[in-house]
């Protein structure tokens, strides 16, 4: 695969990237790696573990639920003794959560939701802030979503975890920034790749429409009518986290081709 990362240097750093080892965040682990970073990574799928680590030797590949606390302080555990400490977290983690009418979520769908896209991310980012303030500062990037500025119908628990994120992140800019910790959160747009794909099927099952119309009605809103690659998304990563951000904090920064509605 061509090298498509920004050309910064990243030698050095010490960067924790949650759901890791695949999807948004395999390629944001492999964008850090490729640039000179030493990288850890989180997830649930095994699988996905085993094959990044095959693909990466030298990270630090661990199993790890974001929104179980304590699997939550033996991943920085083993963070701090294996990488001696930390720069850079990016709280990639997340899940769609369910496609329905309010009527229709349960609420063990939306605990679920709420759980991974919120309260993970908090919790990831109290355990990084005594590791960041050590270093002498560093980045926390929180992914959020297109659905955190636009109203995303049928995806209610999905969007409200996700404008919760930009809410936590400036928050969390103002509260850390004396500390030199830059706190900031990327919203993609439709982004290229199988969770996409679920997410057309989805709504265009309740929708009761074709996959092809749900998708060519969702990519029609996008002023690029595209969607967005992953690596769009990890060489904004890169950017934050190098001196070129050194003065970026409290963003929310779309990536996303234009996105003007969720459909």
């Amino acid at each position: 695969m061509p090298d498509q990362f920004l050309p910064v240097d990243a030698t050095g750093l010490r960067v924790l990237v949650t759901a890791g080892a695949a999807g948004i965040g395999r390629v944001i682990a492999r964008a850090f790696a490729a640039r000179g970073a030493r990288v850890a990574v989180c997830d649930v799928d095994d699988a996905a573990l085993a094959a990044f680590s095959a693909e990466h030797p030298q990270a630090l590949a661990l199993r790890a639920d974001v929104a179980e606390e304590d699997e939550v302080a033996a991943l920085f555990s083993a963070v701090r003794d294996r990488l001696g400490g930390l720069d850079v977290l990016v709280n990639n983690a997340g899940i769609a959560g369910p496609t329905a009418g309010i009527e229709q979520v349960t609420r063990a769908a939306l605990d679920r939701t709420l759980a991974v896209d919120v309260v993970g991310m908090f919790l990831c980012a109290a355990q990084a802030t005594p590791l960041l303030r050590a270093a002498g500062g560093g980045c926390i990037v929180n992914l959020g979503s297109v659905a955190s500025r636009l109203g995303f119908p049928l995806r209610t628990p999905y969007s409200a975890a996700k404008w919760g994120v930009v809410g936590f992140t400036q928050s969390l800019a103002i509260e850390l920034g004396p500390q030199n910790i830059r706190v900031n959160a990327i919203l993609p747009g439709h982004v290229g790749g199988e969770r996409f794909a679920r997410v057309v099927r989805a709504k265009a099952e309740a929708a009761g429409i074709d996959e092809a119309e749900m998708r060519g009605a969702m990519l029609d809103a996008v002023a690029m009518k595209r969607t967005v690659a992953p690596e769009d998304i990890a060489n904004m990563a890169l950017f934050l986290a190098s001196p070129f951000g050194a003065s970026v904090s409290g963003q929310a920064l779309s990536v996303c081709g234009g996105v003007q509605m969720m459909r």
